[in-house]
């Protein structure tokens, strides 16, 4: 398996790593990463790979079958070969606009106090889908002033692990009907927004900003019906 380094840094930008092996479809599969992969709603890192004599833009980052992270390369590039020690990083401004958006999810998702049942991240911002009664959708108004609000108090955003067996004791830290927490390694990861969580704390191996303040003035944009339960609540940078 990858190791996963952005799980304990998300502030990295590079990393040395080891070629262990290239599938039939060209991707790069490495011992170690800082490339998140595309999960959660949360798009794959960009970026590039570089080795001696050579180097090639990565276009995207996914798992595959086996949950293994494959560096997506651009058609047509060379290719390192397996066992090649290679610096692998980031598109930083692609990476931090992710961060910017997923720390605002969070921000959305604890502003709007019902289950979660689905999301995205986009390039001006994101969505959440909530199950929403009738009657009970918020004012983009007030929304908007909540998250702001939320956003100008900076506050910080930490980590904490907990066993699979915690996990499954606190199903009440699960905020999605349909995205489990990432388990199966014996341990989870919460994130924290405010002094022990007190704004916020759930389960999620994506990747967020250090504080709250880095997100910027944001608009709850559209509050749209979109099927029996879902009402769906689009957020942008401002």
């Amino acid at each position: 398996m990858t190791a996963l380094l952005f799980r304990e840094d998300s502030q990295l930008r590079s990393c040395t790593a080891t070629v262990s092996a290239i599938n039939e479809r060209g991707g790069i599969l490495l011992d170690r990463t800082v490339f998140y992969a595309t999960a959660g709603g949360q798009p794959g890192d960009k970026g590039h790979i570089a080795w001696d004599g050579g180097e090639m833009p990565i276009a995207t980052t996914v798992y595959d079958a086996a949950k293994n992270v494959v560096h997506v390369p651009e058609p047509n590039t060379a290719t390192p070969a397996v066992g090649a020690t290679v610096m692998a990083t980031l598109d930083w401004d692609n990476r931090h606009r992710n961060m910017r958006a997923h720390t605002l999810m969070h921000l959305l998702c604890v502003s709007v106090p019902f289950p979660v049942t689905g999301g995205a991240i986009t390039e001006d911002g994101g969505r959440i889908d909530f199950d929403i009664p009738e009657g009970e959708i918020p004012d983009k108004a007030v929304l908007s002033e909540r998250i702001n609000r939320l956003i100008a108090e900076d506050h910080p955003v930490s980590y904490r692990w907990i066993t699979d067996a915690e996990m499954e004791e606190n199903q009440h830290l699960i905020r999605t009907m349909s995205v489990k927490p990432p388990m199966g390694t014996g341990r989870v990861r919460l994130v924290l927004i405010g002094e022990n969580g007190k704004v916020d704390i759930q389960p999620c191996g994506g990747t967020h900003l250090q504080s709250t303040g880095g997100i910027g003035p944001v608009t709850v944009g559209k509050i749209e019906n979109k099927g029996k339960i879902n009402r769906r609540i689009r957020v942008v940078f401002a």
